[in-house]
């Protein structure tokens, strides 16, 4: 059993899921950092706290890395952020509710490589990406809630 209780971090710069965040973390009382380049207004819950780091690229991410324990929760659309803390003990989220684990995350890294790859070969490929919806932001809310309940 953890000593530590469960923190969520959430790399919050393109993250259109903060106010859900913010309704499960109150809920459990579970403290939350919000790490940003600048730019977010500061939340008045006090289980918040707005972390903005400077903007060279990934120092979200390498602030996140860096202050984390395992069983924390991270809120990201970065697949190597991911990756990078499911190796460190921590549980990822996307904001679209998927949640990567230790099971999944070689496919999900390999998928973004593929897909990297062919980009980068067809300058004039398509992203075919799809717009974030509200299926999306239920999904992210039941999983949110689930890791949120995990007693570690």
């Amino acid at each position: 059993m953890s000593t530590n209780p469960v923190r969520i971090f959430v790399d919050a710069d393109a993250c259109p899921v903060k106010s859900e965040v913010e309704r499960v973390a109150t809920r459990h009382k579970i403290q939350t950092y919000i790490v940003s380049n600048g730019g977010i207004r500061p939340s008045p819950n006090p289980l918040f706290k707005l972390v903005v780091v400077s903007n060279e690229s990934d120092a979200a991410d390498i602030w996140i890395s860096e202050n984390i324990v395992a069983n924390d929760i991270v809120v990201t659309s970065d697949i190597v952020l991911a990756a990078n803390i499911i190796e460190q003990g921590a549980r990822a989220i996307k904001p679209n509710g998927d949640i990567l684990d230790s099971k999944n995350i070689g496919e999900i890294l390999a998928m973004r490589d593929l897909m990297q790859d062919l980009r980068a070969a067809d300058p004039f490929r398509q992203s075919g990406g799809k717009s974030f919806s509200k299926n999306d932001r239920s999904h992210f809310l039941n999983g949110l809630e689930r890791l949120a309940r995990i007693k570690v």
